[in-house]
C-alpha cells in the first residue's frame, strides 16, 4: 500500500516530478547557479543592495540635502478681535531681504497653521484676511527650530 509515482512529466508550481525523483524548475534559468536559484537569488540580490546602501549613505553628521533636518517652523494661530479663531486668514511669508513671496497658506478652522522654511535667515510673515487690517510681522530663524506667533488682527473700519 506504498505510495506510487507517475512515470510522465508532470509541472507544478515550482517542481517538476520525473519518474521517482524531483528536480528544483527555476524560473529565472539564467541566474541558477546550483543550489541557489529563482526567488533565493532575488532574495540574496537584495540583501546585497540593501548593504552596499548602508555603507554609501552620509556620515552621521552630515545630512541628505532634501531632508527636513535644518528646517525652522513658523507656527501661527490667528483670532479675530473678539477673540474668536480666525479660519481661512492667508499667510505668506518671504525672506526680509527679498520683495517675492516664498511661502503661503491658510489657517485651518482652528485658525492654525504651520510654515517650514530653511534655518539661518530673517522672514517676514504677512497675514491676511478678508474685513481685516493686513499685519506683519518678522521671525529670526538663525537661532533654535521653531517659532510661534499669536495674532489678533483688528476689523477694518474698527467696526464689531
Amino acid at each position: 500500500m506504498g505510495t506510487s509515482w507517475m512515470k510522465t512529466t508532470t509541472m507544478t508550481k515550482r517542481t517538476r516530478k520525473t519518474s521517482d525523483a524531483f528536480v528544483e524548475f527555476s524560473p529565472f534559468p539564467l541566474l541558477s547557479f546550483g543550489r541557489l536559484t529563482g526567488t533565493r537569488w532575488m532574495v540574496v540580490l537584495l540583501a546585497i543592495i540593501g548593504l552596499v546602501g548602508r555603507f554609501t549613505a552620509p556620515a552621521g553628521g552630515q545630512d541628505h540635502p532634501n531632508s527636513h533636518a535644518n528646517d525652522f517652523v513658523i507656527f501661527a494661530t490667528i483670532f479675530t478681535d473678539q477673540g474668536f479663531a480666525l479660519p481661512g486668514a492667508k499667510v505668506r511669508v518671504r525672506r526680509a531681504d527679498e520683495q517675492k513671496f516664498r511661502w503661503e497658506a491658510m489657517s485651518d478652522q482652528r485658525g492654525e497653521l504651520g510654515i517650514r522654511v530653511k534655518q539661518g535667515a530673517e522672514y517676514e510673515v504677512t497675514i491676511e484676511a478678508r474685513g481685516f487690517k493686513p499685519e506683519t510681522r518678522k521671525v529670526d530663524a538663525r537661532e533654535g527650530n521653531r517659532e510661534d506667533l499669536t495674532l489678533q488682527l483688528e476689523r477694518l473700519g474698527g467696526g464689531k
